[in-house]
């Protein structure tokens, strides 16, 4: 048995010299400055114990305050007691020791067990062994037995080891983090500092002095008014006040709190991990005497916030309203693939298009608009709004800062490549749209099928990623094709038959071919009639959802509960989707025969140019549900990635280049998922960020802000009225009154009922199983030829979009008049 064992030993591990020995003799080895001593081991305490173990875990359980009598009535063995007099002595002549408690159930990740046990300051000669005696006791007080309770730490586990050595005399003490402990930020160091021994701060009698040190350099300091400290006296130590002169005097000087900092960014260094660190001085030389890892520490956060990287308008419209939630790291970088592949043309080398915001999707309207300038078509910058929404008038959007001619020598070769490639991929099309379901269910039994991470990350080079550029090229020709024809066409036929008649006469788009987006609605009807099971509504039209982008969430399809509630959300209504397409079908064809009794002659032609919009709106939205469905492929990857590689549900929060490299075997991103984890969460915590972005934006102070807007934040600081009224894109003609009711997201649905207004900040194909019980649709966000104003129109539901401010000023249970022909609503007394 070795009873004592060197402050350096490299035998003095946890379980022989506890938790703070262990550390004290990694500290040593490592050359840090800590002053000399020794371990008497937790072989010496069990050796002592042994003839009343029994009785200390009795009255552990029975009665704690008889403890200390238990330990005191027995005598040190002989042999034990010399060889920790021997290690005493080699310290020197009667030198004054601190005698710390060292239990093996100490310092341990997650757990901290300071000041469970005892410690004792400026022992000497004789009295060393009563005190090593009573820091084995305290093992056995009534607040340690309390935590190892607590933690469930069994008792019978437990030992003390005790750590001796030479007490600093020193004239200035305290503790250092080598982490902010508060915020967590890992890029500080934070230090408390008061006049004497260390124990008036550990104890918390003073308000020490605090210095933040960031970046070398000393950041802030605040000079505490430290009333007392702690001595050496010949009894032991005492609390004595602290002289006049010292009490709002700094502790530390600048160089000083460096020097320090650097020792605890060596002991950082060591552990890899932030630590907690208790340091002396004396006569200007720094020594350490304990250092263990910070506990309940928040996790580091990253920024995810684009917005700092330039003065630019970001829009949330459009694409944000299909991409409504925080992503997860994973699935920016498959947004971002899909962005590459799908929008290409649409950006401006240099600038970037999209952006995550606070984890969310905006796109960057500055590139949009300094485009369409530099190319002499700010006139159709009407267009843009049709997409993206409006800009509220007043708010000046600020442009790229690259000359016309750079952006022109930019800019016409991609618009050159563009064409060539949307005329090749529109002739692939049909073939494309026929084969996709069947080819995305191959490769989700090809991907479940596979047996290791490197066979997975070769089915995504050969086969799932070239499906996904495929897809995403597909929707980038059907969005192409034609987009002047949406524009033009809905314009003229509004100009000539009124908003009303216009709008019926765009109907229709399910005639020569199911529109994807009705799809859901549409098929959820089948279902219900029993004309197709469960299984093909699952296979057809279960990659769509409110989240579809968002691959850490389950697809419907995945869901047998979610397909339960689509189904119970059909029951009440007073009128089914076919019926409500019946109606709209007949009301098509009375303002045809308008047309053709006022403009004799051209209603075939007429009806030519809106089966065009009608193709264009059916490719459109056919490419976009068959990109979703290769979405679903990404998902099915990514899970069956968390699977292969034992990590479950933390591969959602690392980055595609890190997922692929992690199944080929390079673990080293898995250190970074706790930070992603956790700011993940702290964005998903927050309301939905405003439509309309400019400049710097922090969502966190954003959120914080009572007078927070949901639709313009302009870090210019100019202000936007708040409109008093709520006026938007006529999305849907019609007039309805009813109650409103304010969803906040789809989960939420089963509040609407038939009959009454939805309400809300933006709907996308998730929400359109809803429509048929709505007697009108308002959103925040929105614009006339998003997918879900299309949707409204083709069901004849009123809806106005891009309101902007809908959910700030109707409450839940409101009466309103939804005017879907003006894009006004009126709040009704």
């Amino acid at each position: 048995m070795r009873a004592v064992l060197p402050l350096d030993d490299a035998a003095a591990d946890l379980a022989t010299a506890g938790g703070k020995g262990a550390s004290l003799a990694r500290l040593t080895r490592a050359g840090l400055p800590v002053p000399g001593g020794f371990h008497v081991t937790t072989e010496a305490y069990r050796a002592f114990v042994a003839g009343f173990r029994e009785e200390i875990l009795r009255a552990a359980a029975a009665d704690p305050g008889a403890i200390p009598a238990l330990f005191a009535a027995h005598d040190m063995p002989g042999e034990i007691a010399a060889e920790i007099l021997r290690a005493y002595e080699g310290l020197g002549d009667d030198v004054p020791v601190a005698v710390r408690s060292s239990a093996t159930a100490e310092d341990l990740p997650g757990m901290s067990f300071a000041g469970q046990q005892d410690t004792y300051l400026n022992i000497r000669g004789d009295a060393l062994l009563d005190a090593v005696k009573r820091c084995w006791a305290s093992l056995w007080n009534a607040r340690a037995i309390a935590y190892r309770d607590q933690n469930g730490v069994p008792h019978e586990d437990v030992a003390l080891a005790v750590v001796v050595q030479e007490l600093v005399d020193a004239d200035a003490a305290g503790v250092m983090f080598t982490a902010d402990p508060v915020t967590g930020a890992r890029d500080t160091t934070v230090i408390n500092a008061s006049w004497g021994l260390g124990e008036a701060v550990v104890g918390g009698q003073v308000t020490p002095d605090a210095i933040v040190v960031t970046g070398g350099a000393v950041t802030e300091s605040r000079t505490g008014d430290k009333k007392v400290m702690t001595v050496r006296t010949a009894a032991g130590t005492e609390e004595r006040p602290v002289p006049e002169e010292l009490r709002g005097a700094p502790v530390l000087d600048d160089a000083q709190a460096l020097e320090l900092a650097g020792l605890g960014a060596r002991i950082q260094d060591l552990y890899g991990t932030p630590m907690d660190v208790e340091w002396t001085r004396r006569g200007g030389t720094f020594a350490i005497v304990q250092a263990r890892p910070i506990t309940g520490l928040k996790a580091p956060l990253e920024e995810w916030n684009d917005s700092l990287k330039g003065d630019y308008l970001w829009t949330a419209g459009n694409l944000g309203e299909a991409i409504p939630d925080v992503m997860t790291p994973i699935t920016w970088s498959f947004v971002r693939l899909f962005i590459n592949e799908a929008m290409s043309s649409s950006a401006l080398p240099g600038f970037d298009l999209v952006g995550n915001i606070g984890g969310r999707f905006y796109m960057n309207l500055s590139v949009v608009h300094s485009v369409a300038r530099a190319l002499g078509m700010s006139g159709r910058l009407g267009a843009v709004e049709q997409v993206f929404g409006k800009v509220p008038a007043g708010l000046e959007v600020p442009m790229v800062r690259v000359s016309r001619w750079g952006i022109i020598k930019r800019v016409l070769p991609m618009a050159v490549r563009l064409q060539r490639r949307v005329r090749e991929n529109l002739k692939a099309m049909p073939a494309f749209l026929a084969t996709s379901q069947q080819r995305c269910e191959e490769l989700r039994e090809r991907v479940a099928a596979t047996g290791s991470g490197p066979e997975l990350a070769g089915l995504w080079e050969r086969e799932i990623r070239p499906h996904m550029v495929t897809s995403c090229r597909m929707l980038e020709a059907a969005g192409r094709q034609g987009g002047s024809t949406l524009v033009y066409t809905r314009d003229r036929l509004r100009r000539m038959m009124g908003e009303v008649d216009a709008e019926a006469m765009l109907t229709g788009v399910n005639i020569d071919g199911e529109l994807a987006s009705m799809g859901p609605v549409m098929g959820l009807s089948r279902l219900v009639r029993g004309e197709i099971t469960r299984d093909e509504f699952a296979r057809t039209y279960g990659h769509r959802g409110p989240h579809e982008f968002e691959v850490s969430i389950p697809r419907p399809g995945e869901d047998p509960a979610r397909i339960d509630a689509l189904i119970e959300g059909l029951r009440g209504m007073k009128d089914d989707t076919e019926a409500l397409l019946e109606r709209q079908r007949a009301a098509r064809e009375r303002a045809w025969a308008r047309f053709a009794q006022r403009y004799p002659g051209k209603e075939a032609k007429m009806r030519a140019r809106v089966q065009r919009w009608n193709a264009v709106v059916r490719d459109r939205e056919s490419a976009r549900s068959e990109n979703m469905r290769a979405f679903w492929v990404l998902r099915a990857f990514t899970v069956r990635a968390g699977e292969l590689t034992g990590i479950g549900d933390d591969v959602f929060s690392l980055y595609l280049d890190e997922l692929l490299a992690l199944l080929r075997g390079d673990r080293s991103a898995l250190e970074r998922v706790p930070a992603r984890r956790a700011t993940y969460e702290r964005y998903a915590a927050l309301p939905p960020y405003p439509v309309l972005i400019v400049g710097h934006f922090d969502p966190v102070r954003w959120a914080a802000d009572p007078a927070r807007r949901a639709d313009v934040y302009d870090a210019r600081g100019v202000s936007v009225p708040v409109s008093e009224t709520v006026t938007g894109f006529p999305g849907a003609p019609g007039v309805v009154e009813g109650i409103a009711r304010v969803i906040s997201g789809p989960e939420d649905g089963d509040r609407l009922k038939p009959g009454e207004i939805l309400v809300t900040t933006l709907t996308n194909v998730g929400w359109t199983p809803m429509f048929p019980r709505a007697a009108a649709v308002v959103t925040d966000m929105g614009a006339p030829l998003s997918h879900a104003s299309i949707v409204a129109r083709e069901l004849g539901i009123p809806a106005v979009v891009g309101t902007g401010n809908a959910t700030m000023r109707l409450r839940d249970g409101d009466r309103i008049r939804v005017d879907g022909e003006r894009g006004t609503v009126e709040l009704l007394a």
